[in-house]
């Protein structure tokens, strides 16, 4: 037996033991089923769900079952478009919107799990249906939510512009995207509503990895963030009604390493919210384990049984399940261990030197997945910067804010106020 390997079991079980640790349990005992619950239901505030609904839903989910999770968030999601298309049918076009509004979000909560398995056919067939649904809402906004494409590499990367009015007027405009597993329409409700009600215009888009992105162009992650966030940038200040000089970028989740990457090649961003902050993937992985698991991914042999393990891991644990499948899927790797060998790129080290734009790095009390991350890229920063720790007292305390996005929006735009002011004429 190689000597690296009598690390494994106690790599793994630290592994399990910090990433699948969430701070609050609600209905379900299952931590991801319980995060990924809080998750859904947080975005009511914005349109995204509804509390009934969502309670009614998770009270028939069998708890850790991924196929009950599915079935009864489809369920609730046919059921609300289907009363969508009969309020647009007798015209009651804002509740019609309402209604399309929250079974997208019901869609995208019900094809989470399923990627477990990437080759399943419903992850396609039921993300379409959830960004079906948003396209419905979007057309029968108050507000202009425009389906774009953005040019990329020969192709495009898609997004939606979110507007505060067709007026042409000159304005600031806010750039996100999200990281691990996110998708734009996800977005508008994390960050494109609360945008235009406070004067901002705001792009949403996906890139390499992220939703359509991956699911019908089939790209997978890359590093260097730069080449995806400059080609948006140059799409950005073409369009008539942005001010190029009040341009911010945010990222959420693995998108808090994404944005600075991005803004330290691409100075055109006047700020920028890393959400929660990442300075490097492959260190947070190392940081939750003991010392050991970088000398076995230098090791063939080694390599080797750990995949075994983690396969063996996969099969009993949803939360490990669930993360290999999709970075392998994702990140386009064979392999769990050449999935964080190729994590090892994704670092600010070499580049964060050279952001210049302002920066608000946020964090969160429990997050387990990016411990300590937040702080790193904050100490690393030499350009005008602030940090924010949402506690549990402030019910903020999940990964990136989750169930708490009024909480997180307030302190997010309260320091883009005072660095775009979307009231400059």
């Amino acid at each position: 037996m190689n000597r690296l390997s009598i690390f494994l079991p106690a790599l793994v079980c630290m592994f399990l033991l910090q990433l699948n640790t969430h701070a609050t349990r609600l209905i379900f005992e299952t931590g991801q089923f319980s995060f990924q619950a809080i998750r859904t239901i947080g975005y009511t505030m914005s349109g995204g769900a509804d509390i009934g609904e969502c309670l009614s839903t998770c009270s028939r989910i069998v708890d850790g079952d991924t196929e009950s999770w599915y079935s009864e968030w489809l369920t609730t999601a046919e059921r609300v478009e289907a009363k969508a298309d009969s309020f647009l049918a007798q015209e009651h076009t804002v509740s019609a919107r309402e209604c399309y509004f929250r079974a997208s979000g019901y869609y995208r909560t019900a094809e989470f799990f399923l990627r477990t398995d990437p080759n399943d056919p419903r992850i396609v067939e039921t993300w379409e249906r959830s960004r079906n649904t948003f396209l419905s809402a979007a057309g029968l906004s108050n507000r202009p939510i425009l389906p774009v494409e953005i040019p990329f590499e020969g192709g495009n990367l898609p997004g939606y512009l979110c507007l505060v009015d067709d007026s042409g007027k000159l304005r600031p405009l806010i750039v996100a995207h999200r990281g691990f597993d996110g998708t734009k329409e996800e977005l508008y409700f994390s960050i494109g509503l609360s945008a235009v009600e406070r004067g901002y215009n705001c792009l949403l888009f996906e890139g390499p990895g992220q939703g359509e992105v991956i699911r019908l162009q089939h790209i997978p992650f890359r590093p260097d963030w730069e080449s995806v966030v400059t080609p948006v940038v140059d799409y950005a200040v073409e369009l008539p009604f942005v001010d190029t000089e009040r341009i911010a970028l945010i990222g959420y989740s693995m998108g808090g390493y994404f944005a600075p990457r991005a803004v330290s090649r691409e100075h055109r961003i006047t700020a920028c919210v890393a959400n929660g902050g990442l300075y490097s993937v492959y260190e947070s992985i190392l940081s939750n384990t003991p010392p050991g698991l970088d000398s076995i991914l230098n090791d063939e042999e080694a390599s080797l049984e750990y995949d075994s393990t983690i396969y063996g891991m996969m099969e009993e644990n949803l939360y490990v399940q669930w993360y290999y499948s999709n970075g392998m899927w994702t990140f386009d790797a064979d392999s769990p261990s050449k999935l964080v060998r190729m994590m090892r790129a994704y670092t600010l080290r070499g580049c964060v030197a050279d952001i210049r734009c302002e920066m608000r790095v946020l964090d969160s009390e429990h997050d387990t997945n990016i411990h300590g991350q937040a702080v790193m890229l904050y100490d690393s920063l030499r350009s005008m910067k602030e940090y924010i720790l949402f506690t549990e007292e402030d019910g903020a305390d999940e990964h990136c804010q989750m169930g708490a996005i009024v909480v997180s929006n307030e302190r997010i735009f309260n320091w883009l106020d005072r660095v775009l002011d979307p009231n400059k004429l």
